[in-house]
């Protein structure tokens, strides 16, 4: 991956519904050049996709959670990842290292309707042995895009140095 290649996807992330005329001008690179190289990056991988960015509450989702589970046994994970993936509201997990097992995001519209998907489905998850729920507040920062370049590879601000 050299810098164009970064370029490119540095401005689909911030612009996903960019045209490829747009996008190829913006990296300096001809059309068939630029269709060619995003191409590439959507082959290897490395762009998985295109999506909108939606408002949850806007949505109905106005309450999310902060969900950390622990397992009883560490061969739970396979089916554990599973069942994660069969409830629609968990909108992202992460598997961590030492405990808790998980780090799991869910949304539902209010703290009653949250209550009642932990009782009803997420305290019966295979392999389940704690779940501890923070509310989040509010979010300071919101997704965004990958930075252009790993921290290794850029100097730190100067308020830090």
């Amino acid at each position: 991956m050299d810098a164009i290649d970064r370029k490119i996807i540095a401005r689909l992330q911030s612009e996903g519904r960019i045209t490829l005329t747009d996008l190829a001008d913006k990296v300096r690179l001809s059309v068939s050049r630029c269709q060619r190289r995003v191409r590439e990056l959507e082959a290897a991988g490395i762009i998985r996709g295109y999506r909108a960015v939606v408002d949850a509450a806007s949505m109905g989702f106005g309450f999310e959670v902060l969900l950390f589970a622990t397992l009883t046994r560490p061969d739970a994970v396979t089916e554990f990842d599973a069942a994660l993936a069969d409830v629609p509201e968990i909108i992202e997990a992460q598997r961590l290292f030492g405990e808790p097992d998980y780090l799991i995001r869910v949304v539902s519209a209010d703290l009653p309707s949250y209550q009642r998907l932990y009782e009803s489905v997420l305290i019966h998850l295979p392999g389940v042995r704690g779940l501890n729920s923070t509310i989040v507040m509010k979010q300071a920062v919101h997704p965004r895009p990958l930075p252009e370049r790993p921290s290794h590879d850029v100097p730190p601000p100067a308020s830090l140095t």
